[in-house]
């Protein structure tokens, strides 16, 4: 079995010119004191050009891998032999460093890049950037021991580099070397440098695409996206993390766990366009799988669609919370625990749960626990500049005081227990600490009930109080400052928090009643999913009349891999038959699924392709449009997109046949918007559509609206 695991570092910003970073990067060779496994190294090849601009060296690199002796017996070696090549261009101010083992090469293959550039906004700092792979194919059934040893050693490593460099800028520091001057072209060959392949075109006259331009404008759009007060712009250059910002605004992350977040990020920003989630929420999210990023990103998507289908954020804006919960729900914000984290106060004793959810139905309360965590992040993010380290959960204190036989009321745990489902999904990684005060005696049986839905990360964190004992040692004060303490506590502080009560009989509603409000606010969503199997697309129909309409659409991409197609035909196509035998209804329990083009039409005689194949990758984000030409129906089609086979031969390849005997993915899923607007309305109401379906400005620092729309298709008028 072959694991590939890769790196990516963040950007590491050394306040120091590049030319003096160099002197200091040169001194840890041939071999360096504080790299003791780096025995030995030799120069293989080596070029320079004639102005002394490029140079480049090969060095054959001898290393003392700290691996067990028994290892080494039965791989049969003492050292472990990299080659690497640095191509140092000093007229553009940057190192590139490639390095690979030349050892086991047929067995496992390290690769390893890095750079040293100049700050992109200040021309005397110098930036460095690494990343790597490795991918052991065998090593006489120790692969996966190789693995663990080849990541301590690489992670160890990482942590040195910074160290390295900074000894040797204080080793020159102290041999009075505080400046290299900078690469100057020699006056004699003035000529032959500026022909040389490695300048870049000056002549203004003919307009040559400049890689300098485009990176000029990243930049300004860096400044642009991120101008919101919560993304400090300080030193990352081109929308890329940096380790001081790392430390300072994230907390200390091993190296893995960096590349990890990095990585995510990464993926994030190409497939959803611009919409992504702020970095400690990204990371909330890798902390729960416990930095597998498979599992991470699985479970962010989900979050994302969530938010996206439920128009969490529009509701949150737009949301006031009905009266009822304003006098009877007794929780609210007071102040900070003593490490900094919002502190949440909840009197679940007093609180008439029973009354709530009959006066206002599960939603609203679902809803109303929402905007209280949306909040909470807001709080840590506030609370992350106040005290001047990265605070990313918050601490909740329930005071159980008057629980009774009414709290185990079966809708209100049930109720309970969705609301902690759908936190626990969306929120994770947010609560750093749960109080629980004053427990009855029926607390246990409410326990066993609840328990098994929390996650085991999260029931770590709670302490459970019975009677009075938060005032004893180990209680209350160990958590939160005396000043603090609520007055129902036996404290000082007036606390804002509502007192709860019961909720009068009077405001009591039927079932119906709820059931009508409900669905206009939340389950309604303009959002339709679909299911899409092998052999089975879902095919939506659209009658257009007036001949110059534009049909908008917008889909999220849950699950698979999908090719959206969308068709012509100037006959209707006859109403689906819900076959009761299809294969998919077998399959597709609910799954929305339809197929409107008969098996018997043919492309090009009964129906035509108006738009040329999207493939859309899962999790992609896609919003489109098309002008049509001409009356008729317009089939939108969701197919399911099948990996080809390798080019050079017919033979499926070994992780296609795998895949296709996971069952699972023969299912794609979709969730898609479309609508018809007439073309004079078009560019206003585009613009609508688009600033009220992003779904997820709240999370998002940069709510940049993907106009680039995915598949703008205008056809020839």
């Amino acid at each position: 079995a072959a694991m590939v695991q890769k790196y990516q570092s963040p950007v590491r910003v050394y306040k120091h010119p590049f030319e003096l970073i160099m002197a200091a990067y040169e001194r840890r060779f041939p071999t360096c004191p504080l790299i003791p496994m780096f025995v030995a190294s030799d120069t293989v090849n080596e070029y320079k050009s004639e102005d002394e601009a490029i140079h480049v060296i090969e060095r054959r690199c001898k290393l003392d891998i700290d691996a067990p002796r028994l290892l080494k017996k039965i791989a049969g070696v003492d050292y472990v032999y990299f080659v690497q090549k640095n191509s140092l261009n000093r007229r553009e101010r940057t190192l590139h460093i490639e390095a690979y083992n030349e050892t086991f090469s047929n067995r496992v293959i390290i690769n390893e890049h890095c750079c040293y550039t100049v700050h992109p906004d200040n021309e005397d700092w110098t930036c460095f950037e690494q990343s790597a792979s490795l991918d052991i194919k065998s090593f006489f059934g120790f692969e996966s021991t190789v693995e663990k040893i080849a990541m301590k050693q690489y992670t160890s490593n990482i942590k040195k580099g910074k160290e390295i460099i900074e000894y040797y800028l204080k080793q020159l520091e102290e041999e009075g070397i505080t400046f290299v001057p900078r690469w100057t072209p020699p006056v004699a060959c003035k000529l032959e440098s500026s022909t040389s392949h490695m300048r870049r075109p000056v002549s203004p006259a003919i307009n040559i695409p400049d890689p300098a331009t485009k990176e000029g404008l990243n930049n300004k759009e860096m400044l642009n996206t991120s101008s919101s007060p919560s993304e400090p712009t300080a030193g990352t250059p081109d929308d890329k993390l940096d380790a001081d910002y790392i430390k300072r605004y994230l907390g200390d992350l091993t190296p893995m766990q960096e590349s990890c977040l990095i990585r995510l990020r990464q993926w994030l920003q190409e497939t959803h366009k611009g919409k992504i989630p702020k970095d400690e929420h990204i990371l909330r999210f890798l902390r729960a799988r416990d930095f597998n990023i498979d599992k991470a990103r699985e479970i962010l998507c989900q979050s994302l669609t969530w938010r996206k289908q439920h128009q969490v954020d529009y509701i949150l804006d737009t949301w006031n919370p009905p009266q009822v919960l304003q006098d009877y729900y007794a929780g609210g914000w007071h102040h900070h625990d003593k490490d900094g984290r919002p502190l949440y106060v909840l009197r679940l004793g007093q609180m008439d749960t029973k009354g709530l959810v009959r006066a206002l139905g599960e939603e609203a309360l679902l809803r109303y626990v929402l905007s209280i965590n949306e909040e909470g992040l807001r709080r840590c993010e506030e609370n992350t500049k106040v005290f001047g380290r990265p605070i990313s959960s918050w601490t909740c204190l329930v005071d159980l005081e008057g629980l009774n036989m009414r709290h185990l009321w079966r809708p209100g745990v049930k109720a309970l227990l969705r609301i902690i489902e759908v936190v626990e999904a969306n929120y994770p990684e947010t609560l750093g600490r749960l109080l629980i005060l004053r427990a009855p005696r029926v607390f246990p049986v409410l326990w066993t009930l609840v328990s098994p839905f929390i996650d085991d990360n999260t029931r770590k964190k709670f302490l459970i109080y019975a009677g009075n004992d938060y005032q004893g040692p180990g209680g209350l004060l160990d958590y939160i400052d005396k000043e603090i303490i609520p007055d129902f506590l036996g404290g000082e502080c007036m606390c804002e928090v509502p007192e709860g009560g019961l909720v009068p009989k009077s405001l009591y509603r039927t079932a119906e009643e709820l059931e009508n409000e409900d669905i206009k606010l939340w389950t309604e969503t303009i959002y339709q999913s679909a299911s899409v199997f092998k052999g089975a697309p879902h095919e939506v129909l659209i009658q257009i009349v007036d001949a110059s309409s534009v049909i908008t659409w917008d889909f999220d991409v849950c699950k698979g891999d999908i090719v959206f197609n969308i068709f012509h035909s100037k006959r209707a196509p006859q109403p689906p038959k819900k076959d009761s035998l299809g294969a998919h209804s077998i399959t597709s329990p609910g799954g929305n699924n339809v197929q409107l083009i008969d098996k018997v039409w043919q492309l090009g005689r009964d129906y035509s392709m108006v738009e040329s194949p999207l493939i859309c990758k899962e999790g992609e984000s896609v919003q489109g449009s098309h002008v049509t030409r001409w009356p008729g129906f317009y089939i939108l089609q969701w197919k399911f997109h099948s990996m080809p086979a390798c080019a050079t031969t017919n033979l499926p390849r070994v992780d296609d046949v795998l895949a296709s005997l996971q069952v699972s993915s023969h299912k794609c899923k979709v969730m898609y918007y479309t609508e018809v607007i007439g073309s004079e309305d078009f560019r206003g109401s585009m613009t609508s559509l688009e600033s009220s379906h992003s779904g997820f400005s709240q999370l998002s620092a940069a709510t940049t609206s993907s106009s680039q729309s995915h598949s703008s298709s205008m056809i020839s008028r």
